[in-house]
């Protein structure tokens, strides 16, 4: 990590979500679903859930790691990080898998506090993945991973499952 410093203006706590957690994680995960289907095509199951069937692997595989965010003790978000990237064969890549802030906590320094504690539990590479539509995470992880690294770092095209996302790509 660079010798920059990033000004978080409130106490973000990025701690370990515990197999009792799980719950509370899906719970987050519907929310974020909701939001992300503004950008990708997610269907309701018939119990009016998005779902993630890879939502449990997070307590069971190794390598695959849940977080809950919490603002003054609050719930917040949450972050799931694998290694191995979806994009890549590499198993040395951090990968953010999926990552969500609500919006009551957004624009504090909260989604930039808690990616770069996570990014600091795991030195090495790292792969955040933005889908091509998704205008505001892109600007969101660009000024994330600029405070985080102290220069600017610009996102690659890739192609995942035929579809268009944009990459950034750096050590922590």
């Amino acid at each position: 990590m660079a010798d920059s410093q990033y000004y978080i203006p409130v106490m973000v706590e990025v701690s370990a979500a515990m197999p009792e957690h799980q719950p509370v994680v899906a719970n987050l995960f519907e929310l974020y679903a909701h939001d992300m289907s503004e950008f990708m095509d997610l269907e309701l199951g018939a119990d009016g859930r998005y779902g993630y069937i890879h939502l449990s692997a997070y307590w069971k595989e190794p390598d695959r790691y849940p977080f809950l965010i919490k603002v003054r003790g609050d719930l917040a978000g949450f972050a799931l990080v694998c290694r191995q990237s979806q994009s890549s064969n590499d198993d040395c890549v951090m990968d953010v898998a999926e990552f969500f802030v609500i919006r009551g906590f957004r624009r504090l320094g909260v989604g930039t506090g808690a990616a770069c504690d996570i990014w600091k539990k795991f030195p090495g590479k790292w792969k955040v993945r933005v889908r091509g539509q998704n205008g505001p995470a892109k600007a969101f992880w660009a000024q994330a991973v600029e405070a985080f690294t102290g220069k600017a770092v610009y996102p690659v095209p890739a192609q995942i499952n035929g579809e268009l996302w944009q990459a950034f790509t750096f050590e922590s």
